[in-house]
């Protein structure tokens, strides 16, 4: 009993409300570029295969490590008083709020291109919030929290995501687009005040200032900021096949996420049906699983949970070919919405506890900028195909095939224990340490 209170306590601690608020700064941009954007693009009868051509504008949260180094190691000149990461945090998130109101301008039938352009633009602001939040969460916990952390955060930018998915969607059905992606750039405000509000994390790296000439200063810079991270990771002898991993874990969730809101509108169902079961029913289950997902990783440790998740998460995908089967039914769709969102929580959790698991903290941003781009090229960059798959296959196949593509990930689990050769994580402060190799001490978060 004491362990699995030692397991929970951390989520009443004071930094939670933070971490939830700071989630859903985090989380709330990405429908705007995705599944409520896929929504308006069809309903302007934009063909699916180009809505499924539009998740490469979401490729900036593929690329976001390329300059994390920038993020991670320098102050903004005119926040400086903030501090480093505080003052990025304020700058991306007046960038999200001028992107989204730029969103809310373009008719998406009419300048498909120039909606795409600003949507890259939110995405590239979104991802660039992402390398700070992910830097101060991490930062904020130690070791042993960090799966605690990963569920609060998971938490809130599930709220996020609720709130442009329901929200938005219960808008829709009684306002223009336009009048919704001005009210969904309100969102932005929610950050700017939580950051405004905290101070930056007490285990912060302090960075050295340079001196001399400018050649030696962009020297010391791509040597500190751009090499160390990435040599520093490519110490551990398994680091290939942790990318891999990282790639093809929600390979499944990923691959038919693009495709999501044009199956339940093909289905027959309405907006509000979509926001109402989808988002807000979905939503609870979501928080129910990361908040399970959480237990789990401090419980059995990481690979353990991984596993467990991840098999539950790609044989959720299989309730959407049921859902395909039946139809309009709308207690089906709360299945199917309950069991895909549980075990997405639950996997999300355990993902992103390992993620922050595998980062130094002298390089937090810029190595989990690195790791996280490669979870987002599944999602971004290889689903964009999804759409053409979606016009060649039943819904039944499509969903099927997406199924299998979660078992590739699976099979690279086993591999993924820290060899005996793998470098000691500099524990400032306790905080993103190596993955122990002990199942029972919860390997490495």
């Amino acid at each position: 009993m004491q362990k699995w209170w030692g397991a929970v306590r951390v989520y009443f601690d004071a930094r939670t409300v933070i971490m939830v608020l700071l989630g859903f700064s985090s989380g709330f941009p990405l429908l705007l570029v995705f599944g409520t954007l896929n929504l308006w693009l069809k309903e302007a009868l934009v063909p699916l295969s180009l809505i499924g051509v539009f998740s490469l504008v979401k490729t900036p949260y593929s690329f976001k490590w390329v300059w994390s180094p920038i993020i991670d190691r320098y102050q903004l000149p005119l926040f400086g008083r903030l501090g480093r990461r505080r003052g990025w945090a304020i700058f991306t998130q007046i960038l999200l709020f001028l992107g989204i109101v730029g969103m809310a301008g373009v008719d998406p039938k009419a300048n498909t291109l120039l909606m795409a352009g600003f949507a890259m633009f939110v995405a590239f602001a979104s991802a660039s919030q992402d390398i700070v939040l992910d830097a101060f969460r991490i930062e904020s916990y130690k070791d042993k929290e960090q799966g605690a952390g990963a569920a609060v955060f998971v938490f809130g930018y599930r709220l996020g995501l609720l709130f442009s998915g329901a929200v938005a969607l219960f808008l829709a059905d009684g306002m223009s687009w336009r009048s919704v992606y001005l009210i969904m750039s309100l969102g932005a405000i929610v950050g700017m005040i939580t950051v405004l509000c905290i101070t930056e994390p007490r285990e912060d790296v302090k960075q050295k200032r340079a001196h001399g000439s400018l050649k030696s200063r962009i020297q010391n810079f791509v040597r500190t900021a751009v090499v160390s991270p990435f040599k520093d990771f490519m110490q551990r002898g398994n680091w290939g096949v942790i990318l891999l991993f990282i790639f093809l874990y929600k390979m499944s969730d990923a691959y038919s996420a693009p495709m999501a809101y044009p199956f339940y509108s093909d289905m027959g169902f309405s907006k509000i049906e979509i926001a109402s079961i989808s988002k807000v029913y979905g939503v609870i289950a979501t928080i129910i699983g990361s908040v399970i997902g959480g237990v789990v990783v401090a419980r059995f440790g990481l690979i353990k949970s991984l596993l467990i998740c991840g098999i539950m998460q790609s044989a959720s995908t299989l309730m959407f070919a049921a859902q395909a089967v039946a139809g309009h039914n709308i207690y089906m769709l709360m299945l199917t919405i309950a069991a895909e969102n549980v075990t997405s929580g639950m996997a999300t959790t355990a993902f992103v506890a390992y993620l922050s698991s595998l980062t130094n903290v002298l390089y937090t941003a810029t190595q989990y900028a690195l790791l996280s781009s490669f979870m987002s090229l599944a999602r971004d960059v290889f689903a964009a195909s999804s759409g053409y798959v979606a016009e060649h296959f039943t819904w039944v196949e499509f969903f099927v095939i997406t199924t299998v593509m979660g078992v590739p990930g699976l099979l690279l689990l086993p591999f993924l224990r820290e060899k005996k050769d793998t470098p000691q994580r500099k524990p400032k402060g306790g905080i993103a340490a190596k993955v122990s190799s002990s199942p029972a001490r919860g390997e490495g978060s």
